[in-house]
């Protein structure tokens, strides 16, 4: 039986390693703190994780994280349709929500450019950006991507594939420290980095 106790925890352990940023000795904490919780509770988180695999998707247009088929940006009349924010990531969007400042829509490109680990231009969505962009009604596209080497390069990728269409392109300023993940920057300095943007040429 001990063994199967064992058995149980280390798959238990093992998956928990899957998640960003756990290592053995968190997945084992948090696999003792999931031990003592009530079946009531456990139940709880998993039916969690269930439904947001189950029930979310991502907007057809801008590829946030919704229940709809479109986002409630996306759906909001009261956004200003004539900026796009682009972000690498939908937790990223959230990070620029919170601070309250930013009005207009949002473009997820699910991912940057990274020859190294393989991920090129049709590995992430540029391309329904510039689909976006044909509607006439974008004046300015501000790239929002992480000041890191890969999101530099999908700045400027983006930045030669963007200028051919005449919408103005611009970068948000380094408020944020280089190496550093957006989600990660407090309201204050995100909305400094939005108000600091400048024209990409």
């Amino acid at each position: 039986m001990e063994g199967v106790t064992q058995d149980i925890l280390d798959r238990l352990i093992d998956e928990l390693k899957k998640l960003p940023g756990i290592g053995r000795k968190t997945a084992q904490r948090l696999a003792f703190f999931l031990l003592k919780m009530s079946v009531e509770e456990a139940r709880g988180l998993a039916q969690a994780i269930i439904d947001v695999k189950e029930r979310l998707r991502f907007c057809r247009w801008c590829n946030n994280v919704s229940e709809e088929e479109v986002c409630r940006f996306c759906a909001d009349p009261r956004r200003d349709r004539t900026r796009i924010l682009v972000v690498e990531e939908p937790i990223t969007l959230f990070a620029v929500e919170r601070t309250g400042e930013y009005k207009g829509l949002y473009h997820v490109l699910l991912g940057a450019l990274s020859p190294l680990d393989g991920r090129g231009p049709s590995d992430i969505k540029a391309q329904s950006l510039l689909e976006r962009l044909k509607q006439g009604e974008t004046k300015e596209v501000i790239i929002a991507t992480n000041p890191t080497i890969e999101g530099e390069a999908t700045a400027i990728y983006l930045t030669r594939l963007i200028k051919p269409t005449g919408v103005k392109v611009t970068r948000i300023a380094y408020g944020i420290p280089v190496g550093v993940d957006l989600e990660y920057a407090d309201e204050v300095t995100l909305i400094k980095s939005l108000e600091g943007r400048r024209e990409l040429t």
